[in-house]
């Protein structure tokens, strides 16, 4: 269960002020139409940390206990320094609508925007870390949803009244701790 509540709460962290949180922003004030956008969210981010675990559980099995300690412990310190980097959202992204209505501009928006994001990275490293790929992807997903039905609602608003300094400062030190944690051996009773 550890997997599942760390992953739950890392990800709700680093999603707030992230490039997908303001694309959420964006897509509702632009449609006024939270259902769609909200399911779009949930479909893009079980597709894409879906695979990010896949991904995850192939690495644990393909690379020795050892050599995975270092490769993750330095990609959770990475991970710390990347999320108090502030992102920026591309217009692009959000033209897609046009094409595709509400719900299908979500999914495909969401899913290109979470390619390489901060949040799909720490799925791939929680899914290798703690070996328990679907307890990750249901943790991020509820993590995502956590940051961003909020945003579908209350839009900029709420933007402007978190202390993103701070949420993203306490993130990295989540992220922080389980790179030093994985470096110092703490996931060594699971083969890791």
């Amino acid at each position: 269960m550890e997997s599942l509540f760390v992953s739950t709460g890392v990800v709700a962290l680093a999603e707030i002020g992230d490039k997908t949180q303001l694309l959420a922003f964006i897509l509702a004030a632009r449609f006024k139409k939270p259902l769609p956008i909200i399911l779009g969210i949930l479909a893009a981010t079980v597709v894409n940390h879906g695979l990010a675990g896949a991904l995850g559980a192939w690495i644990t099995a393909s690379i020795s206990p050892e050599i995975l300690r270092w490769v993750l412990g330095a990609s959770f310190i990475g991970m710390a320094i990347w999320t108090l980097i502030p992102d920026k959202i591309e217009e692009e992204e959000t033209q897609v609508a046009k094409r595709f209505g509400v719900f299908g501009a979500t999914l495909v928006t969401f899913f290109l925007a979470e390619m390489g994001d901060k949040t799909q990275i720490a799925t791939i490293a929680m899914a290798a870390h703690y070996a328990q790929p679907l307890l990750v992807v249901i943790g991020t997903t509820l993590g995502m949803l956590i940051a961003d039905v909020p945003a579908v609602f209350v839009g900029d608003k709420l933007a402007n009244k978190i202390p993103m300094k701070l949420v993203h400062s306490i993130a990295a030190a989540v992220f922080a701790v389980l790179g030093v944690a994985t470096l110092l051996g703490a996931g060594a009773s699971l083969g890791i």
